[in-house]
């Protein structure tokens, strides 16, 4: 018998994402797991219950059901209560389960004990070593990445102008000039969103992990001190990407 792997819809109050797309399910299909998504699970990151059925998986509408039946249980966000049924989300993991997904098991206490009251294996993904050979497992790198990329995006919608510079016969309108702060995953990938319309202005890292790697910028870096004294004078727009 298969075993069965079951992606329930988030419950977390705005989250978008879902823990399997229909390709994804395509591909574990085909190294032989049996599938089952809970129904409308991808529907707000614009996945249809049908494109998961073409992909070859189960739907099933009730989540308590799914959670039971699911040998291993992939989900985004940790365990919560349910906002429709009343009952913790770990409560129907079925006992001697498995659980894929962020837990944040540092922070959360109480969702151990209660996941160690159901006897389940939990794979915290925010806990996998992030070394080579788990790059493939690397979930906080990819959030970042997308976080940081995000962080462009939202701001050229708030800035008030032109983001990248104008040539008209009445003037010039001269590029936005941007400054990162923090040279990780979510700096390096604001400063290439940034750095193709805009001024990429300065590359600021205030830890010493990556100090290094923003002295390699075109501004350099700045100390911890310098950067919360001074910051940004001569930029027009911030985009904070370090935990300050």
């Amino acid at each position: 018998m298969s075993m069965l792997i079951g992606i329930p819809r988030e419950v977390h109050s705005e989250e978008h994402r879902v823990a399997a797309t229909p390709e994804t399910v395509e591909r574990l299909r085909k190294l032989g797991y049996e599938v089952a998504v809970e129904a409308g699970a991808g529907t707000a990151a614009n996945f249809t219950d049908d494109a998961y059925v073409e992909a070859g998986a189960d739907m099933i509408d009730e989540p308590r059901e799914l959670w039971r039946a699911a040998d291993v249980v992939l989900k985004v966000r940790p365990p919560e209560p349910h906002p429709v049924l009343g009952i913790h989300e770990s409560e129907m993991l079925k006992r001697g389960g498995h659980l894929i997904g962020f837990v944040w098991p540092g922070q959360n206490e109480d969702l151990i004990a209660r996941l160690g009251e159901r006897d389940a294996t939990v794979l915290a993904m925010d806990s996998i070593p992030r070394i080579s050979r788990a790059q493939k497992c690397d979930a906080l790198s990819s959030m970042a990445n997308i976080a940081g990329y995000r962080a462009v995006i939202e701001a050229t919608n708030h800035f008030g102008r032109f983001f990248g510079g104008q040539t008209t016969a009445a003037g010039g309108v001269p590029p936005a000039k941007v400054m990162v702060i923090g040279a990780g995953v979510a700096g390096l990938a604001a400063a290439g969103a940034a750095g193709a319309p805009a001024t990429f202005e300065l590359s600021a890292d205030p830890g010493p992990a990556v100090f290094e790697l923003a002295a390699a910028g075109p501004f350099g870096p700045f100390d911890r001190q310098t950067l919360l004294a001074a910051p940004s004078a001569a930029a027009r727009l911030d985009v904070f990407a370090a935990l300050l």
